[in-house]
């Protein structure tokens, strides 16, 4: 098997793509599109997302501590393009694609009604990387759309056809290959 060396890069791929959503002190609201988001922490419920200094959300959520973060599903996969590509500056992201803000409980920040997952995180610690900034914050409450759960209130996401990010490109998440532990589950005795 032949293998190429190549200089350093992210190549930790694929990655959930997801709405970050923030709220300025004037009230404007912003979405922005992140790939370096994830899972840092179960007890407190803590979550990273690592962004540009020169994004326009940068300056709110580091002003505001506050932000959403909006799971992404295939039907809202235009939308998350578009405000991976398009400035909040210039234009109301939840206008432009027809979303619908969502009202956080817990913060400021507007979620995105279209999502199956809503996450309200404050802002714990901000660590200065190089080109992106790492915000560290606490989920505070987790919103879901009621359509996911099933008779006994479990989260059925899989049916939520979420997308992810690898490379430069968006794709569907596939089918299930097994459930946590499943490959050293004891096989029932035959009898």
């Amino acid at each position: 098997m032949a293998r190429q060396n190549w200089r350093a890069s992210n190549m930790l791929y694929p990655v959930p793509a997801v709405l970050i959503g923030c709220r300025d002190n004037e009230g404007r609201d912003n979405l922005m599109t992140a790939a370096w988001a994830g899972t840092i922490c179960s007890d407190p419920v803590m979550v990273s997302v690592s962004i540009r200094k020169e994004r326009f959300s940068h300056d709110i959520i580091e002003n505001t501590g506050e932000f959403t973060i909006s799971l992404t599903t295939s039907e809202l996969a235009r939308a998350t393009d578009f405000c991976g590509v398009r400035s909040g500056r210039d234009i109301d992201k939840f206008k432009e694609m027809k979303l619908t803000r969502l009202a956080s409980l817990k913060i400021g920040a507007p979620g995105v009604d279209e999502s199956p997952v809503v996450m309200e995180c404050r802002v714990k610690q901000i660590l200065r990387l190089g080109s992106h900034d790492m915000f560290i914050a606490e989920v505070v409450n987790v919103s879901v759309d009621e359509r996911y759960l099933d008779e006994k209130g479990r989260l059925e996401l899989e049916k939520a056809d979420l997308i992810a990010y690898s490379h430069g490109e968006y794709f569907a998440l596939g089918k299930r290959l097994g459930k946590f532990g499943y490959s050293v589950r004891r096989k029932p005795k035959k009898r």
